[in-house]
C-alpha cells in the first residue's frame, strides 16, 4: 500500500463503503458511538489523519491538499471507485476538498461541525508553536472545553477524560502541522464545484465552528440540508450519538446512496 493512513474497518466487506474522518486532535475512536448502527448497512472505514492516531507523521508543512491527496491514495489502495464520506471538523474540511477536487469519488457527503474557512491564521500558528514547544497537555483543557458542553462534562466525565487522553496522545508535530493546514485553508471558492448530495450538521452550542459557519456552507451548496443538533458542542457525534447516527444513516441510505 502507498497510503500512510491507518484504517479501522467494520461492517460487511461487500456493502457500500462509508469513510469517516475525525476531528483535529482525535482518531478513529471518536466515531465509535456511530459504528454499530452504520456498520449494519455500510462498510465503515475510519481513518486517522496524517500526524494523528496510528497514521504516519511526515515532516510538515501540511496543507488540505496534502491531506486530501493522501486520502485519494487510500481509496486507490482499497480499489474503491467511489465512497460515501462523513467528516467532523478537520474531517469535514478534507471531505469538502475531496468532493470539490475528486467529485467522481464521493457519492454522498456529510459535513459535521466544520467550516470552509477558520481564520484568522495567527491564532492557529500560535497554537502550533505552543504545541511544538510544550506538547498537547499545554492546550488540552482549553480544547476539550470547546468539544463538550458543561452539562455533558458534568454528566459524563469518563467520556470527556477518554477524549482528552486521545488528544494528548496525538503527535505534537502532527497536530501542529494540521493546525497550520487549517490556518492556510480557504475552501469557500471550492464549494461551488460540489454537487454531491450533502448533509450539514452543526452543534447548537459549538464555539469552535458555530452554526453560522454551517449556514455559510449550506448557502454555497445548492440543495444541501442543514440540521442543528441541540445540547451539543464541537464533538456533536459524541454528545448526541443516537441522533447523529440516525441522521447519517438516513442520509446515506437515501435513493441513489
Amino acid at each position: 500500500m502507498t497510503s500512510r493512513l491507518h484504517l479501522t474497518v467494520d461492517g460487511p466487506a461487500a456493502a457500500p463503503a462509508l469513510l469517516l474522518g475525525s476531528s483535529l486532535g482525535t482518531a478513529a475512536a471518536m466515531w465509535e458511538p456511530q459504528v454499530p448502527l452504520l456498520a449494519e448497512r455500510f462498510r465503515v472505514i475510519r481513518y486517522d489523519h496524517l500526524g494523528h492516531g496510528r497514521s504516519a507523521v511526515p515532516a510538515g508543512p501540511y496543507t488540505l491538499d496534502l491531506l486530501g491527496r493522501e486520502l485519494l491514495r487510500t481509496l486507490d489502495d482499497l480499489d474503491l471507485r467511489w465512497v460515501h464520506y462523513a467528516g467532523l471538523s478537520l474531517g469535514g474540511m478534507v471531505g469538502m476538498w475531496l468532493a470539490a477536487h475528486a467529485p467522481d469519488r464521493v457519492r454522498r457527503l456529510a459535513l459535521l461541525c466544520t467550516s470552509a474557512s477558520l481564520g484568522p491564521a495567527g491564532p492557529w500558528r500560535e497554537r502550533a508553536a505552543t504545541v511544538r514547544a510544550g506538547g498537547l497537555p499545554t492546550i488540552a483543557d482549553a480544547v476539550v472545553a470547546r468539544w463538550f458542553t458543561p452539562a455533558f462534562t458534568a454528566a459524563r466525565p469518563d467520556v470527556v477524560a477518554a477524549h482528552r487522553a486521545m488528544l494528548t496522545a496525538t503527535s505534537p508535530a502532527g497536530y501542529a502541522a494540521c493546525c497550520e493546514a487549517i490556518a492556510a485553508m480557504d475552501l469557500r471558492p471550492d464549494l461551488g464545484r460540489i454537487d454531491t448530495p450533502t448533509l450539514v450538521v452543526a452543534g447548537a452550542d459549538d464555539p469552535a465552528t458555530p452554526v453560522a459557519h454551517a449556514r455559510e456552507i449550506v448557502g454555497r451548496l445548492p440543495g444541501a440540508r442543514l440540521v442543528v443538533v441541540d445540547a451539543a458542542a464541537h464533538l456533536a457525534n459524541v454528545e448526541q450519538p443516537a441522533q447523529v447516527g440516525r441522521l447519517l444513516r438516513e442520509h446515506f441510505e437515501e435513493p441513489g446512496g
